[in-house]
């Protein structure tokens, strides 16, 4: 019984033995004892009544008190029964997670084992050295460390390729320190600009078989995956333009056909879709694919033409496994506004470009970055004009802004980043499919000086409220989540 059930019971039970010693030794209760069938007088007829009315109610405090320790019970029961149910739950749960993360484990091993084991992969340090590009290496060597996803038994939704080649809003796509393997760092970003990006890049070496837990991890949130591969090892450094292992000539001679027929097959196998961006900045002097320097001498042991016979190659192996039907090959060159210059002409980008039956979408990486030239200005046109009317002239295909972003040095970011949207909505860019924001900060070397180069839309206040601004702009056309308000 509770401690309240007691109390009343026990002042009830008190009151009728009051009652009852008082009738008992009153006057009129005395002289009644042994006598014969005297009328009860007035009083003793109340008396009785306050007896049965006390003794009504004791039998309802001892009924009330048995019915709610019956309840106590029952409450006890349930009570256990779902925290048994509850255990049993997360022990399926415990178990269902380590079934999916060594499907996961055996899925990986088998795409890593399946390359060619004549191909030694170097064993280099993360750095985040850079080069006179993107300072992208930052990105890649965090998507090495990152730890493998699960991925569970039901594969998410996503759109079909041709429903993707042509979106109705422009893709927003942003690249960070991890994502897709952890968004940590990626919804924060997104909190802040007030909308959830459409598309997530990442990077890829010739050193990792497919990773199917980026593609499953990204359309499970509905972003397509941008996968920038690199044919060289995930984790080497921007300044390591040398590699002989993966010189072109070496991927042309077939050493490494088996790593791709697996990693096409493997991506035939998941039947997700995905953007790939092979070898990208091509006619740059910073990387082992691309052919010769400012000066026509040859880069890691290439010569010209070989750029384009690798693409092609690639191309044909995944359509020969029947991969092609879930790729979007996107083929992306770096602004030509920095290069040498002679590598700044269009018969110099037409030579590096596979042609249109090869590529779905063309795109280009720029940056507003120092060192700044004369007549340099933090303007969209500046950065992009001279480029995209290559790019036009080479193909009708799609264009997509496949790496930007502006450094806070020299404190025009949130001009150019006004500017930037700007010619998002100018009409002659319709064309233009969308973009993908470098959102880091980046120690480089450029010019003999090392600089540190904030990408990040939110490096400060005034930069952060421009983007929020532009990317609301109806005129831009941009897509992804719009989440309920940005953070003040």
């Amino acid at each position: 019984m509770t401690v309240r059930a007691r109390i009343a019971t026990a002042i009830l039970a008190a009151a009728l033995v009051v009652v009852t010693v008082v009738v008992w030794n009153s006057p009129a209760v005395s002289t009644l004892v042994g006598a014969e069938d005297a009328p009860p007088t007035a009083e003793e007829l109340r008396l009785a009544r306050e007896n049965e009315e006390l003794q009504q109610a004791l039998w309802s405090a001892e009924g009330l008190n048995e019915s709610m320790q019956k309840s106590q019970a029952k409450a006890q029961t349930e009570r256990q029964a779902q925290r048994e149910a509850q255990e049993a739950a997360e022990a399926q749960a415990a178990a269902d997670r380590s079934a999916a993360e060594r499907a996961a484990t055996d899925a990986q091993a088998k795409a890593d084992t399946s390359r060619r084991t004549s191909t030694s992969t170097k064993d280099t340090s993360s750095r985040s050295s850079g080069r006179s590009g993107s300072g992208a290496g930052a990105a890649r060597n965090a998507a090495a460390t990152a730890p493998v996803a699960e991925t569970g038994p039901t594969l998410p939704s996503a759109p079909s390729k041709a429903e993707l080649l042509s979106p109705a809003t422009r893709y927003y796509g942003m690249y960070t320190e991890q994502a897709p393997f952890n968004w940590a760092t990626f919804d924060d970003t997104a909190t802040q600009v007030g909308r959830l990006p459409s598309m997530v890049g990442y990077f890829g070496g010739w050193d990792q078989g497919f990773r199917p837990d980026a593609v499953v991890r990204a359309w499970e949130r509905g972003m397509l995956p941008l996968l920038t591969w690199e044919s060289r090892p995930l984790t080497a450094a921007n300044d390591q333009v040398d590699d002989p292992q993966f010189s072109l000539p070496v991927i042309l001679a077939g050493s490494y056909d088996e790593y791709l027929r697996q990693y096409a097959r493997d991506i035939k196998a998941l039947g997700l879709p995905l953007a790939i961006r092979l070898n990208h900045e091509m006619n740059g002097t910073w990387y082992p694919w691309s052919e010769v320097d400012g000066k026509g001498q040859s880069i890691n042991g290439n010569s010209l033409g070989d750029y384009v016979k690798v693409w092609q190659r690639v191309h044909a192996i995944f359509e020969q496994e029947g991969a092609n039907d879930q790729v979007i090959w996107v083929w992306s060159p770096n602004i030509v506004n920095n290069l040498p210059s002679s590598k700044q002409s269009l018969e110099a980008l037409a030579g590096l470009y596979p042609g249109d039956g090869f590529v779905d979408w063309v795109g280009v990486s720029g940056y507003y970055r120092p060192p700044y030239k004369d007549g340099q200005v933090p303007t969209f046109e500046y950065t992009f004009d001279r480029s995209l009317d290559q790019l036009r002239r080479l193909s009708d295909k799609p264009i997509l802004l496949t790496e930007v972003g502006a450094s806070e040095i020299g404190n025009s970011k949130p001009q150019w980043v006004d500017s930037f949207f700007a010619g998002l909505a100018a009409p002659e860019n319709a064309d233009i499919i969308g973009f993908s924001w470098f959102n880091l900060a980046v120690s480089t070397w450029a010019g003999g000086e090392l600089l540190t180069n904030d990408w990040r839309v939110d490096s400060r206040r005034d930069s952060l409220d421009a983007f929020v601004t532009g990317i609301a702009t109806p005129a831009a056309r941009i897509g992804g989540l719009p989440l309920n308000s940005p953070t003040s």
